[in-house]
């Protein structure tokens, strides 16, 4: 279960559950997350089998991604995701058993989605990193002076 934090906002950007991974699901999941959000000018990692496979370390370099690699034994060097393992662990591992790999997968994301948009954090005067947004533009019910909305009619469209 890599977990792959951004330091700077302390999003988790992605966790990825699976029975088994290999360096192809993590080269995937890293993918998919710099066609959403951009190149990052490096990748800060302990020496985990997704980044000691040698797939990963080429296609990093040939994406122009600079590494920055943890020494084996020091975990104060990647203190942002030890403390989010810490918490993903003590939050919700430790009081779930899942039966299936689509129940851990599903809960597991939700967990993820509840940390980033609700879930208070200290470093970040009490504040989530992404907190949820209201959606632009608004409906026009939701606009003051708006009719309250009667649930027995059914809205329809009106053909012009």
């Amino acid at each position: 279960m890599p977990n792959v934090i951004d330091e700077f906002t302390r999003e988790c950007l992605a966790i990825r559950v699976n029975r088994r991974l290999n360096a192809t699901d993590f080269i995937d999941v890293l993918t998919g997350l710099f066609l959403l959000r951009g190149i990052p000018g490096h990748i800060h990692s302990d020496n985990g089998p997704e980044f000691a496979a040698k797939a990963v370390r080429n296609w990093i370099a040939a994406v122009g991604v600079q590494t920055a690699y943890i020494e084996p034994d020091s975990p104060w060097e990647n203190s942002y995701c030890e403390s989010f393992n810490a918490r993903l662990r003590d939050e919700l591992l430790d009081g779930e058993i899942f039966y299936s790999l689509k129940e851990a997968q599903t809960v597991i994301e939700a967990w993820r989605r509840h940390y980033n948009t609700v879930r208070p954090h200290s470093a970040l005067a009490y504040r989530p990193p992404a907190p949820e947004s209201v959606p632009w533009p608004p409906s026009p019910a939701s606009l003051p002076g708006a009719p309250a909305a009667n649930p027995n009619m059914a809205h329809r469209r009106a053909m012009n």
